[in-house]
């Protein structure tokens, strides 16, 4: 693979040779190669092919359905490389399925392990953004009320993006059921700190409660704002916006 080189870039294929733009840059590279489609689907050779091809477009499409289910932490966002990173994560849950032979592994036998969970919370879903050092704090998640809390809460201590004046904190615990897919998100309303907020502690309950559709999870987002003549902008930066699931109902 190459870089392009030009004032106009080309796509498309011309005398052999590939002509693409990927991630806003220029590339070529040879046309043709790489595996002839029914070889793939008849050759005992491709067998293995066949049940990675299967297991990835599993992962894919549970991919975009939690993605959807994450939307109302990052409207109006756009993430780089937030789906290949999902999917990283995905493949990795579904190689911790015991139970099913291979091709047919599942994400939701992977989240059926301690090492699936754990995978769930670590993820750095956010790089730009990491919640727990946004706020580095003790917290507390409390499944049967459902209600996140920091007991030990000063606001001096919370990383601010560059311009921020103001930081929202989102909590939701999203009901998610990783074999049909079925979720609901249940938010809790949105709390708006300044930089000289006086509060000592902070609790976030969501609104409406899950019904059992699923694992259930604690999710926390972050998104920062400017105060001008008494009206709040939302900033787009880089690190504006702040991803973290805190915990997983057992």
């Amino acid at each position: 693979m190459a870089k392009q080189k030009g004032i106009i870039p080309i796509v498309g294929t011309i005398g052999g040779l590939n002509f693409f733009i990927l991630n806003g840059e220029p590339l070529v590279r040879r046309a043709g190669g790489g595996f002839n489609g029914k070889a793939i689907k008849t050759k005992g050779s491709m067998q293995r092919v066949r049940e990675n091809g299967s297991e990835f477009g599993t992962c894919s499409h549970l991919n975009k359905v939690f993605r959807q289910a994450l939307r109302p932490f990052y409207n109006n966002h756009k993430f780089t490389f937030f789906h290949s990173r999902l999917m990283t994560l995905f493949t990795g849950l579904k190689d911790l399925d015991a139970v099913n032979a291979r091709g047919e592994r599942r994400v939701a036998k992977g989240l059926e392990t301690v090492k699936g969970k754990r995978a769930l919370i670590n993820f750095n879903y956010t790089p730009d953004c990491q919640p727990h050092l946004v706020l580095p704090f003790s917290y507390n998640m409390d499944w049967p009320t459902h209600t996140f809390s920091i007991p030990r809460f000063d606001i001096q201590d919370v990383r601010f993006s560059t311009g921020a004046t103001h930081i929202a904190l989102q909590f939701g615990v999203l009901d998610f059921n990783f074999e049909s897919l079925v979720y609901k998100m249940h938010l809790a309303a949105p709390m708006v700190l300044a930089k000289n907020d006086p509060r000592t502690s902070l609790n976030l309950t969501p609104t409406s409660l899950p019904s059992g559709l699923g694992l259930q999870m604690a999710v926390l987002g972050i998104r920062y704002y400017q105060e001008i003549d008494g009206l709040m902008y939302l900033l787009h930066a880089q690190d504006g916006v702040g991803i973290g699931v805190l915990a997983i109902k057992n």
